[in-house]
């Protein structure tokens, strides 16, 4: 029974060929594209609105350097967005609960940011390891523990990610099992049981929805550092 709740998280496979690449790409198939009526179609004018805010946003804290990055932070935050949204539906597969998958976002993303503060301002960059002020008998600490926090960045990125989507899922499935093992036996448990599975679902939506956020957030406040 115990080992059934994690089978949801498994990669799915077809022939012994996994799908998670299909899985990944699959919700973006859902975002329209431009035609004669990208103005007039409702649909269309809700995703531009969308995406003027995400973006508007997201670079808040960039200065203009860093409004290169608009494209392909506004391009993560609805690729994760509609991932986690799609991943809460009946039936279906949730490629960011994969700490691998989390992880070839955040680690390439991350160390992007890094060697963009490297190359242009690199003794900036190199300060970030050394408050100043710092007692010189505790200078070698504090570039160890600086530098440990520093590489530890992606890894943060990709386990939060991972570990709040797959909690919210195991709760779902949880709850929703109590629920239909209680139907029968206790009817008035198994409504209040419901009630609370429609609410932990509310939060769940909020959740994908902050998460994401979080994610490209954070990756842009990294990138403010280094330009």
């Amino acid at each position: 029974m115990n080992l059934s709740f994690f089978d949801q998280f498994a990669s799915p496979y077809f022939m012994a060929i996994p799908l998670i690449l299909i899985s990944m790409l699959f919700p973006t198939l859902l975002i329209p594209s431009p035609d004669n009526r990208w103005i007039t179609n409702r649909l269309s004018t809700l995703q531009s609105w969308l995406l003027h805010l995400i973006t508007k946003q997201l670079m808040i804290p960039l200065n203009k350097k860093g409004h290169k990055w608009a494209l392909i932070l506004t391009s993560l935050m609805m690729l994760l967005l509609t991932i986690n949204l799609m991943g809460l539906l009946p039936y279906t597969f949730t490629p960011t609960t994969q700490l691998s998958m989390n992880m070839a976002l955040a680690f390439p993303l991350w160390l992007a940011t890094l060697l963009t503060g490297l190359r242009n301002q690199p003794s900036i960059t190199l300060g970030h390891l050394l408050p100043e002020g710092t007692p010189t008998p505790l200078i070698p600490a504090l570039i160890l523990i600086e530098t440990t926090s520093l590489l530890i960045r992606p890894l943060a990125l990709g386990v939060r990610l991972t570990a709040n989507l797959t909690a919210g899922h195991l709760l779902i499935q949880l709850i929703s099992t109590a629920t239909m093992a209680l139907l029968p036996i206790l009817p008035a448990v198994s409504i209040l049981t419901a009630t609370i599975l429609f609410l932990l679902t509310i939060l769940e939506i909020a959740v994908a929805m902050i998460q994401a956020y979080v994610f490209v957030l954070l990756l842009s406040l990294y990138l403010q550092e280094n330009i």
